[in-house]
């Protein structure tokens, strides 16, 4: 009998076993983040700033201020920084900003509810002096803009002659990354955007210095190095610049692949004398391309980056971006840094301010307090 009880008991147990649901794989910081910006957009366009806690035009580093929130009230939602300098060893970035500082405000962003994306101008391997020289500037000699030698990427990929150098480079982007950690010392989600631009020639990947092919192999060399690091929190956004009369074609021409891209995005400013009407319909055309690409190929589309330099149009906000974005299903859009004499977001020290209001105040708009959970 107490054989038999014994039996009865085991085959109760494995029946037990055998109907429970399988465990679902958790999710990763960067699938959750793409679901929150997709469920997001529903609502309406996030609105982003570069460099947005660290400098305005009429201070610097004056801990939690921000010229968006000193003119609107609120914070963007989103915020970008710039990686440009890391592959050097700096300390600070292309735009003088200390790394440290960088790692402190992504933290406070994303501990107020906000979303960050970094871009990555990375001087030229080729020409760079390593450790001096010309570390630390932006434009001269071995800049991420010297486009003197149109063999950089070929000479990046494997047994290039900088192939090895390239390798340092990344692992200190690796290194910074590594930074990135909430208060319970989890993974912060990254918006992460290299080789942008690249339809463009005026940096060392654009399109009249590589083939195709090296450049997918360009992107395919940092993405793996930053997967294999275990770095499974980013978002990968892939974003060429903003063309007349776009096609699919031309947007996809140096796409990486639907494996490797999540986000896909367009930069496209606004650059004096250019008239309104024509920054409006560009900005629409390619704007139609660009959505119907992402739901084609199951991508986040954006307006990566945008603005118009110096604001020559004070009502700019509200009567040639809003109306140019408004009707598109774009993420977001995200407005260039304000520094000194080059500014592209709001300030209380200029004549945009009441236009920026008025575009915080549409219904389409969204900024911090509106993203939330």
């Amino acid at each position: 009998m107490k054989k038999l009880l014994i039996m009865a008991m085991a085959t109760v147990a494995v029946a037990a076993c055998t109907t429970q649901k399988p465990t679902e794989p958790e999710k990763t910081k960067a699938q959750s983040l793409l679901e929150r910006i997709d469920t997001l957009r529903q609502k309406g366009i996030m609105y982003g700033h570069q460099d947005d806690p660290m400098y305005g035009l009429t201070w610097e580093y004056d801990k939690d201020s921000s010229d968006v929130k000193n003119v609107c009230g609120d914070y963007p939602a989103i915020m970008g920084f710039d990686l440009g300098g890391i592959e050097m060893g700096d300390q600070k970035n292309l735009d003088s900003v200390p790394f440290t500082r960088m790692t402190e405000e992504i933290q406070n962003h994303y501990r107020r509810g906000g979303i960050v994306t970094l871009s990555w101008h990375p001087r030229n391997p080729v020409t760079t002096i390593e450790g001096g020289g010309n570390a630390g500037q932006k434009f001269p000699e071995g800049s991420g803009w010297d486009v003197s030698d149109s063999t950089v990427v070929k000479q990046i990929l494997a047994e290039g002659a900088v192939h090895d150098k390239f390798q340092t480079w990344m692992q200190r982007v690796s290194d910074f990354l590594a930074t990135l950690k909430d208060d319970n010392g989890e993974k912060i989600p990254v918006i992460f955007r290299p080789w942008h631009e690249n339809s463009g020639s005026w940096f060392w990947w654009g399109e009249k210095l590589c083939t195709v092919d090296e450049y997918k192999g360009l992107w395919n060399l940092l993405q793996d190095k930053l997967l294999a690091d275990g770095f499974d929190n980013l978002v990968w956004a892939y974003s060429p610049g903003c063309q007349d009369n776009l096609t699919a074609e031309r947007l996809l021409d140096r796409y990486p692949g639907d494996d490797r891209v999540q986000l896909i995005g367009l930069d496209g400013y606004q650059w004096v004398p250019e008239e309104k009407d024509a920054f409006v319909a560009r900005t629409k055309q390619n704007l139609t391309v660009l959505c119907e690409v992402a739901k084609e190929h199951g991508l986040i589309p954006a307006l990566t980056e945008t603005g118009m330099k110096n604001m020559t149009q004070p009502d700019w906000w509200s009567t040639t971006l809003l109306p140019a974005v408004q009707d598109f299903p774009i993420s977001y859009l995200l407005t260039w840094r304000n520094y000194k004499n080059e500014w592209f977001g709001p300030s209380t020290s200029k004549p945009d301010a009441p236009s920026f209001v008025e575009f915080y105040n549409a219904e389409k708009t969204l900024f911090l307090g509106d993203i939330k959970d």
